[in-house]
């Protein structure tokens, strides 16, 4: 099963400013999307629901460092990122 991974503007303006500042992790954020899209329960993902004030979002991992913050809609699937940085900045 293929997963629909829809971009707001929003988000692709933080993304662009993100690899800007990290272009070293510009290839490990493509392969975190493909893998995404393609398998989002992938353990190396680590696919984790998120609580409080980000409640009803979820984050995966594209480093140890870095994270993706989403809407995961298993119904529609679609997911939706919503921010990227390091923990701090997600969180």
């Amino acid at each position: 099963m293929k997963y629909r991974l829809v971009f707001t503007k929003q988000y692709e303006k933080r993304a662009r400013r993100f690899l800007k500042l990290h272009p070293e992790l510009e290839p490990a954020y493509l392969k975190t999307l493909k893998l995404l899209q393609a398998n989002p329960f992938h353990p190396s993902l680590r696919l984790h629901r998120l609580t409080g004030r980000l409640s009803g979002l979820h984050s995966i991992s594209i480093t140890l460092s870095y994270r993706i913050t989403m809407e995961f809609l298993v119904v529609d699937e679609q997911i939706t990122p919503v921010n990227i940085g390091d923990h701090d900045t997600v969180y």
